[in-house]
């Protein structure tokens, strides 16, 4: 009786506890069937634009993978180089054109350093530069290629290269190439050609030239005029061919071999306008210079001399009757001004003629680059000064000359009177002391 009695109340526990879960899973499924309901129609309208998401997102991909693509194959084929470096300089991308200038074997899958590819200590400053700067930077070195294979080295050989760097996300640089030795190489084979070509023709020349002043010499007014028309032009040819010579000696070989003194300027710049003073009379020209009279620096005086004569050539031709040039010398001193070493003489020159047109002033240190046709006049009231032809070479013979000795140029137009401002610094000034010596 105990054991049934035992059972019956353990079924009778059972039964109210099993009463009890089924009131209260109707109680739950009361208080939840609404939320249910609700999740239920979240789930209906959210996963079909998810999955419209989900889609949008993975086209966007593959549209930017197609792109990369696409910008990739352009620059593979691109006419110049093209390399990236991440922010520890490690090599990411490069196209043919940069593989083929910088002799660089590189596998799309390799992480390496790019300056262990390229031993290029100029293009790893570049990039350096560039993200510390965060500006894009341009430079030009002469690229010497190394080679394992020492059977490759007679066929290799050194490059001028131009680089243009640009900052990218994520310490990122973006490097483009350009291999500017064609281009060099064709500049020196046309030189070339024209330095053989007026070799060629100073002979003949100079052979027209004494037939020309034979006939000077025989043939009355009026006729003699003609000759000496033509002995200007043949005196113009054997300008032009000399200077051309003389121009492309010095850019072949800029550190000429100059005959250096101590040359004083003031001096050297009065003897020069002395020469000229003819030329500057006939056109009612006055001459000024301001500044120390005792200016001396380490320089060859003929090429010195013919950068004031060329200069000041200039300056007549293309100054209006009447008016004045000015001459101003100034000393630009450093920091311990007792430094003769570190003093730069500055001289001005200023005309008042029409000057440069915007246009010109870029070039006109060029070659045979003759400028605007308002900086040339025409004879007014019979005064001729045909005498006087510019051959398009003076100003780029004066600027190498300057460059030759350390010096500089630069062309402007003068704000007061209007016309041409050549403005030259000299770096090698001597102390008034040892002008003593060379006196």
């Amino acid at each position: 009786m105990l054991l049934l009695g035992f059972f019956l109340g353990l079924a009778v526990g059972i039964g109210f506890w099993v009463w009890q879960q089924v009131q209260l899973n109707r109680y739950l499924g009361r208080l939840f069937r609404p939320l249910t309901s609700h999740l239920y129609k979240m789930r209906l309208l959210l996963i079909p634009g998810l999955r419209q998401e989900i889609a949008m997102v993975k086209q966007q991909r593959q549209d930017l993978q197609q792109s990369l693509q696409t910008y990739q194959n352009l620059l593979d084929f691109a006419p110049v180089g093209y390399l990236q470096v991440d922010e520890e300089n490690q090599l990411l991308w490069c196209n043919r054109q940069a593989q083929e200038i910088l002799y660089l074997h590189w596998q799309p899958e390799q992480v390496r350093l790019l300056l262990e590819l390229v031993r290029s200590y100029e293009l790893d400053h570049l990039i350096e530069q560039t993200r510390d700067l965060q500006k894009p930077q341009t430079g030009e070195w002469v690229f010497h290629p190394s080679c394992e294979d020492a059977a490759e080295m007679p066929t290799i050989k050194s490059l001028a290269l131009r680089a243009s760097s640009l900052p990218l996300p994520n310490g990122q640089v973006g490097v483009f190439l350009e291999n500017r030795q064609p281009l060099l190489d064709i500049n020196q084979v046309r030189d070339r050609s024209f330095s053989d070509l007026a070799h060629e023709l100073r002979t003949p020349l100079t052979s027209i030239r004494l037939v020309v002043e034979t006939l000077q010499n025989r043939l009355e007014p009026p006729l003699n005029r003609w000759v000496n028309r033509l002995m200007q032009e043949v005196d113009r040819l054997i300008n032009l061919v000399q200077s051309w010579l003389e121009l492309t000696q010095m850019e072949a070989n800029p550190n000429m071999q100059l005959q250096v003194k101590a040359v004083e300027l003031r001096s050297l710049i009065a003897s020069v306008w002395e020469t000229l003073e003819p030329l500057a009379q006939h056109q009612r020209l006055s001459f000024s210079y301001s500044g120390p009279e005792n200016l001396w620096i380490k320089a060859d005086k003929a090429r010195i001399y013919q950068v004031f004569l060329n200069l000041l050539d200039n300056s007549i031709k293309y100054s209006p009757p009447g008016t004045s040039i000015h001459v101003q010398a100034k000393i630009l001193s450093t920091n311990n001004a007792r430094d003769a070493a570190s003093e730069i003489i500055e001289i001005n020159l200023i005309d008042s003629g029409v000057g440069f047109s915007e246009v010109d002033l870029p070039h006109v240190f060029e070659r045979f680059y003759r400028g605007d046709k308002a900086r040339s006049h025409s004879p007014q009231d019979g005064n001729s000064i045909g005498a006087i032809v510019g051959n398009g070479l003076g100003l780029a013979i004066v600027e190498q000359i300057l460059i030759a000795h350390g010096g500089s140029i630069k062309a402007m137009n003068h704000p007061e009177t209007g016309g041409a401002w050549m403005q030259l610094q000299f770096h090698e000034v001597m102390a008034n002391s040892l002008s003593q010596d060379y006196s």
